[in-house]
């Protein structure tokens, strides 16, 4: 709604005219945050007394587009800086604090009569409603930049989690370490099948030197991926098999057809490859 019981002119003019003391008091109203003002502004570039002023002026002046803007980019900024939440909100409710302490100032001020009662609510509702607005715009802004960000980090780690090297033209080795679970053999899956239509791989050398351990139901999972490998005419090659992973294998009653080569070290495996493939010994 619009403030129109609110000069918003000479609010402003009185504000600018009081901008030491809006400091001072806006400091002694966020206690915590305000021995973290250089620190904040070293770590992010971000200038809290400024933005507070800047803040304070597009409440007063009801610019509620600018206002959303500023939210928005202050979301990003303290998201991109990792910069602690609840600084933000103790600040903010701060910059509330003391925007009521000079309206109140000016007020007294500037009128001849006691102010009525229903133009105080609206006055109260106005400024509460653009301080929420602001503080609603900039979490949402925050938590999808950080939503964002976790989302790219997850695919990079599937990236890398499932890594297809290409050896030829022809050959390529999936070396794959540590843990295998259910989500990562789902990825495994995904990625190893869309590598090999889209590298037009022909042989295919998994090592599983560096597995540390495999669920059962890991196991079936894994078995239909080499079914898939198969089905794209794709040879696969299983290598670095411990001990304690075929005895699982063995014992789960999976037995992996006649298309799946299983050989002992990658190292040899890819001098066989290669040496196949070249006809010259090395």
């Amino acid at each position: 709604m619009s403030n129109e019981f609110l000069n918003k002119e000479k609010v402003a003019d009185f504000l600018k005219a009081n901008r030491e003391d809006f400091k001072q008091k806006l400091l002694s109203e966020a206690v915590n945050v305000g021995s973290k003002i250089n620190d904040i502004l070293e770590k992010g570039n971000i200038d809290l007394l400024k933005n507070a002023e800047l803040l304070a002026h597009y409440i007063v002046e009801n610019r509620e587009e600018e206002l959303i803007e500023f939210a928005k980019v202050e979301g990003v900024a303290w998201a991109q800086h990792s910069l602690t939440l609840a600084f933000k909100l103790e600040w903010v409710h701060a910059i509330r604090r003391t925007l009521w302490h000079f309206l109140y100032q000016y007020e007294n001020k500037n009128e001849d009569h006691e102010s009525p009662r229903k133009k105080f609510f609206d006055l109260e509702k106005s400024i509460n409603d653009r301080v929420d607005q602001f503080l609603n715009n900039f979490f949402i802004s925050y938590s999808d930049y950080k939503d964002d960000q976790i989302l790219s980090q997850k695919k990079l780690v599937e990236n890398l989690s499932v890594p297809i090297i290409p050896i030829n033209s022809s050959i390529a080795v999936l070396p794959l370490i540590g843990m295998i679970d259910t989500h990562r053999v789902n990825t495994l899956e995904e990625k190893v099948l869309m590598g090999i239509s889209s590298m037009k791989i022909q042989t295919l050398i998994i090592d599983l030197s560096g597995i540390a351990e495999m669920e059962l139901d890991v196991i079936f999972q894994f078995e239909k991926i080499l079914n898939g490998i198969n089905m794209m005419g794709c040879k696969a090659v299983l290598t670095g098999l411990r001990v304690e992973l075929v005895r699982k294998i063995v014992d789960s009653g999976v037995a992996f057809d006649g298309q799946i080569e299983t050989k002992g070290t990658l190292q040899q495996t890819l001098k066989e490859h290669l040496v196949l493939e070249s006809g010259v010994q090395i």
